[in-house]
């Protein structure tokens, strides 16, 4: 079965996108960035793929994976 996608949570001047990465639309934007996470989170939980969440500035805050990689492979939590 093939891999979906990483699930981006990224800042935009409307606010907080929540993304697949490649993808060119997102697929919501939200005003938090809590509740932009938690619904990145919910999407990355129900793909089985990577949550990446990046901090206003650009750079990689945190990552966390929901696929079926081993413990090892989430160094977030």
């Amino acid at each position: 079965m093939k891999r979906r996608s990483s699930i981006w949570v990224v800042a935009t001047e409307d606010g907080w996108a929540v993304r697949r990465e490649g993808g060119k639309r997102a697929l919501k934007v939200l005003a938090k960035k809590e509740e932009a996470v938690a619904f990145g989170r919910k999407q990355a939980k129900k793909d089985k793929t990577e949550l990446i969440v990046q901090a206003k500035d650009g750079s990689i805050q945190s990552k966390d994976s929901y696929g079926k990689e081993s413990p090892a492979a989430d160094r977030e939590h």
